[in-house]
């Protein structure tokens, strides 16, 4: 998986999100059947699924509110299951809620599966190579490389909050926007130092990137797996 193209893993990725979007809100059977890609995935590509899970632990309750949620479902059967404890009954509500978690589940997986075979670099790489604008390459890039910056930024301030306010229980909430302020400009500042450095090393507006050989198994793998979305969306 990480010696592939990053192309093919890219247009494989997000035409699976397309289909897997596409099925219809009833379609639970079918879409059930698409948990072979990321199955084929965490497997070939050796990652771990509960480390995979943890990683995602941030979005996946946002998936099972999106499903809770939805219009489709009648959030009184589920509230009566919680309180009275009795058997849920299988109607098109549940399979509809069902159905939409499975969706966001899906697309989630493989886009983690994709981050973690392929580098951010790759990535851009295979964007630039779709003829994605250069400008939308860049600002993906570097936001990228700034979340880990930010975050450094935003454990200092923390870090030195809780120096100063040893007995208290996290941070009041009339510092919050003070220190949200802070850690803005702090960040500001180091992203321009880091923007300077980057300027006197040669960087005009581009990031070079070391061309990959295409090879027999960078064509069969987008092929075969858009063949089997094709066939399982349509003829399955």
């Amino acid at each position: 998986m990480n010696k592939l193209h990053p192309m093919g893993k890219l247009l494989v990725c997000v035409i699976y999100i397309f289909v897997v979007a596409s099925f219809d809100k009833y379609a639970i059977d079918k879409l059930l059947v698409m948990a072979i890609f990321p199955i084929f995935g965490f497997i070939v590509g050796d990652l771990s699924l509960k480390e995979g899970l943890y990683r995602m632990r941030l979005i996946l309750p946002l998936v099972l509110f999106v499903g809770i949620f939805n219009p489709f479902f009648d959030r009184r059967e589920l509230f009566s299951v919680l309180i009275a404890g009795y058997q849920l009954p299988v109607t098109g509500g549940v399979v509809s809620m069902l159905t939409l978690m499975l969706k966001g589940l899906f697309s989630v997986l493989s886009a983690y599966i994709l981050i973690a075979t392929t580098s951010i670099e790759e990535i851009c790489y295979a964007l630039r190579i779709l003829h994605i604008p250069k400008i939308i390459v860049i600002v993906i890039m570097l936001i990228y490389r700034y979340f880990g910056l930010m975050g450094a930024e935003a454990d200092r301030i923390t870090t030195a909050y809780m120096l100063r306010a040893p007995k208290q229980k996290g941070i009041h909430y009339r510092a919050w926007g003070s220190l949200v302020g802070q850690w803005l400009l702090r960040s500001m500042d180091r992203a321009g130092v880091v923007y300077e450095s980057m300027t006197l090393r040669g960087f005009k507006g581009d990031f070079k990137v070391k061309r990959k050989s295409l090879k027999s198994a960078d064509f069969l793998y987008p092929f075969i797996w858009i063949l089997l979305f094709v066939y399982i969306r349509h003829f399955y």
